[in-house]
């Protein structure tokens, strides 16, 4: 079991044990040993960039001054979003990517996620590997050189590429809302809409190193509904503090579900020959309407384990080009190598364009299935498939539902509980279904009420 990374890189309260900068100097160290041993004599370059969290610069200069001990060339790339980095792995050739930075967190908390030479997040394996290396790596020296980075224009060369996928002024007398989450996207956002000629409103554009994912971004879009109605706006673009997720409401300010969002670009990559091998991966998480919808336009949806890094690994595997999960990490792999949520909102807006039709309407052709959730705390978690009224419930529920519904049930990799959700096409049947999973886990399992 992994010691220091999560689901998404490594995560945790600033000044916690392995989120303070003498952890971030040994991490580097661990990273700068790999690659010394991998490369030999040959040069190493790493590509790094930060959120705006007050944390970051600490944590940046300290992995800089880890990776410097074994003679990495590092290239700063200053406040740019999570794909930028991904990105700058690629163009400058380089063997590693860091991005510093929490996503959706407050700003009390900071990570760091990595990528590889290709611009993919590392394996579960490789960050094992880097695990083992992490603790055989001495403390930070008292005294040490300060930390030696090539300052770069990350967010220029980002904003000149996004710029690339559209024509110019192709959005004149657009107004859209964009809610940036006092996050990464700040500057790289708002330019790529300006050089198209949109008028623009906008939210959460002032960080301070604290406010980041206050109130604001795609955690909460209450405010970027409100503002698209009052500012009669096209559309309402919010991402996360780090700029891989996209949540979007439509002219109304109606938040579209994410699970939406997958069956409209995967459908209308379908009927213009887009979607690569018919294929669009999405998580055990998503509605089960997505298959549906994907299915009638003669196309599958292939399913994995939670995690974008799941979905881009998975769509490698077997060649597809478009995938996600519904709370929002969209991968185009023809554009990007990990999810981005300014490239999923370009996507959006010029399949706008291209049908004519405002984004209600696109959305109205899908309808999700009825879901119904539970989480109990349970006071072990013993193996799934030693519950035997567990097990039987589903296959009843399953039998009776046929293709027309589905049932699953899982723990949560950080609680002690276990998550219940039942979809179906009738709603009464689903409630029913999902109270007689509830009893059943009862009859196996001690659950903790309260």
């Amino acid at each position: 079991m992994a010691k220091y990374f999560g689901t998404d890189g490594i995560r945790g309260r600033v000044g916690a044990p392995h989120m303070n900068p003498d952890f971030a100097y040994r991490l580097g160290a661990a990273l700068g040993a790999q690659l010394a041993e991998i490369k030999g004599d040959v040069p190493s370059h790493v590509v790094i960039g930060r959120d705006t969290r007050e944390s970051g610069p600490l944590l940046a200069d300290a992995l800089t001054q880890g990776l410097n001990q074994h003679g990495v060339y590092v290239h700063d790339l200053g406040i740019v979003p999570t794909p930028a980095i991904a990105q700058g792995v690629l163009e400058q050739q380089a063997d590693l990517g860091i991005a510093v930075t929490a996503s959706h967190n407050p700003y009390t908390d900071n990570g760091i996620k990595l990528f590889n030479q290709h611009g993919h997040k590392l394996s579960e394996e490789a960050e094992l590997v880097i695990e083992s290396l992490i603790d055989l790596q001495p403390e930070k020296p008292a005294e040490l050189a300060l930390p030696k980075a090539y300052p770069m224009d990350g967010a220029a060369h980002y904003i000149n590429y996004q710029s690339s996928l559209l024509d110019q002024n192709c959005m004149c007398g657009w107004k859209i809302v964009l809610d940036l989450a006092n996050g990464a996207t700040c500057e790289t956002t708002p330019a790529v809409f300006r050089r198209w000629g949109a008028e623009l409103v906008l939210i959460g554009d002032n960080p301070d190193g604290e406010n980041i994912n206050r109130g604001v971004g795609s955690e909460c879009p209450e405010q970027l509904g409100e503002a698209v109605r009052a500012h009669q706006a096209e559309i309402g673009i919010a991402h996360d503090g780090d700029g891989d997720r996209l949540v979007v409401c439509d002219e109304n300010g109606q938040v579209i579900d994410g699970d939406i969002l997958l069956a409209l670009y995967g459908v209308y990559a379908m009927r213009s020959g887009a979607l690569r091998g018919n294929k669009l991966v999405a998580t055990i998480q998503s509605n089960l309407a997505l298959d549906h919808a994907l299915r009638e336009a003669g196309g599958e949806v292939v399913r994995v384990g939670v995690g974008d890094r799941n979905v881009a690994s998975k769509m490698r595997e077997i060649g597809s080009n478009i995938g996600g999960e519904s709370s929002g990490h969209i991968i185009f792999s023809d554009f990007a190598t990990t999810g981005d949520g300014l490239l999923a909102a370009i996507k959006l807006m010029d399949l706008m364009c291209k049908t004519g039709k405002r984004l209600s309407e696109l959305c109205r052709e899908f309808r999700l299935f009825p879901q119904a959730t539970k989480n109990l705390k349970v006071e072990e978690k013993l193996p799934l498939d030693g519950l035997a009224s567990v097990q039987s419930t589903i296959q009843q529920i399953e039998t009776s539902f046929g293709d027309e519904g589905r049932v699953l049930v899982r723990y949560s990799g950080t609680e002690p509980k276990i998550r219940l959700l039942v979809e179906g096409r009738d709603e009464n049947a689903v409630k029913n279904a999902l109270k007689s999973l509830e009893t059943a886990v009862r009859s196996d399992l001690v659950v903790i009420d309260g």
